[in-house]
């Protein structure tokens, strides 16, 4: 039976299920005698996600998108070893049940994890749900509250700083982005020159490192049904140790709310449910995180204009993809728009704050 958050396998992405059924059986124990059955999470524009069944048993597999992928991107490896040191730690992280370099089983290297139930909330909520602004309200402070316990937790009791390298985050990452921008690049944009110049002029030095997400947003978080909870928090190919502030910037990169310019709002296709009333505005939200964690927030401008100049290049990166005929998927048709507005966006947030 198929769930509410899954579809049939999209054509050209299907998996060979006899083949990696027979890897589940050699691999992992007590499996049912249940024929496999797979479907594939319709959300998400980088990496492949399918859900497996045997019976009662269920799993998730993450695999990289099909195609060339840019260097050191959609490393399962990497978010495997994660993902061992983090679960403990912080119940929200999907349990990792395996990894496997096989490419032989679904055609490139792919991670194996718990599956997790509740409710995934992009731009719009269940149909039949009355939610109500306190509802809203709640599953902001909910958001704030988990990424500053995100941040609270102490990176050297785990073996994240083995495969992070958290002196010289943000440097690091502004140049690091920099190149991937031009790399990707398929066309000119007015205020890309002026945008890079100034984020390596106003550079800022790195708080204290924690683990962070680094790709934090709404509907990369699972909810239980009252919305009073967050259930789980996918997506952590990006998370790493370094700059929390970078964190938070990177969340409110996505966190539109309603008074944001259209094509901001609408760039991903249908706009976030955060411009709905009730949930914080970036503003309080920062406002909140600093109070939870007692961090300095002064310099949160420059670390939203480089998270706006981030979610660009990722999505140069796709669009890049799909005008070589990497990908056929036709949300990524005019994401080339998208990254003109976040450039634009980001220009515009680090003229107004210097």
């Amino acid at each position: 039976m198929q769930s509410k958050d899954t579809i049939p396998v999209k054509q050209g992405e299907d998996l060979n299920r006899s083949v990696l059924e027979s890897f589940l059986r050699e691999n992992l124990h007590e499996l049912p005698q249940a024929p496999l059955e797979v479907q594939q999470f319709w959300a998400g524009h980088s990496n492949l996600t399918y859900e497996l069944k045997m019976g009662e048993w269920e799993a998730v597999l993450r695999r990289p998108p099909h195609g060339p992928i840019a260097p050191k991107a959609h490393d399962m490896k990497r978010e495997y070893q994660l993902l061992t040191q983090i679960h403990p730690l912080f119940s929200q992280a999907p349990e990792p049940l395996l990894f496997s370099d096989d490419q032989s089983i679904v055609g490139s290297p792919f991670l194996l994890m718990e599956r997790k139930h509740g409710i995934v909330i992009d731009h719009s909520f269940p149909e039949g749900m009355n939610v109500t602004p306190e509802h809203r309200k709640k599953l902001s402070t909910i958001m704030v509250d988990t990424l500053a316990e995100l941040h609270a937790i102490d990176y050297t009791k785990t073996k994240l700083g083995e495969i992070s390298s958290p002196e010289g985050f943000m440097e690091r990452q502004v140049h690091g982005w920099l190149n991937r921008y031009e790399r990707a690049k398929t066309e000119e944009i007015k205020e890309a020159d002026q945008l890079k110049d100034w984020l390596k002029r106003h550079l800022p030095k790195s708080q204290p490192p924690v683990v962070i997400h680094y790709d934090y947003k709404l509907n990369n978080a699972m909810f239980n049904e009252k919305l009073d909870k967050m259930e789980g928090l996918f997506d952590w190919e990006m998370a790493t140790v370094g700059d929390p502030l970078a964190d938070l910037g990177a969340a409110m990169s996505y966190w539109t709310q309603h008074d944001d310019p259209e094509p901001l709002k609408n760039g991903l296709g249908k706009p976030s449910v955060t411009i709905q009333e009730g949930f914080m505005t970036r503003n309080e939200f920062i406002e909140q995180y600093a109070k939870k964690s007692g961090r300095d927030v002064s310099e949160m401008h420059y670390y939203l204009t480089f998270a706006y100049f981030k979610l660009a290049v990722i999505c140069q990166q796709i669009y890049f993809r799909y005008k070589n005929g990497q990908t056929r998927d036709p949300r990524f048709a005019h994401f080339n728009e998208f990254v003109k507005t976040l450039i634009t966006h980001a220009s515009a947030v680090s003229v107004q704050k210097g």
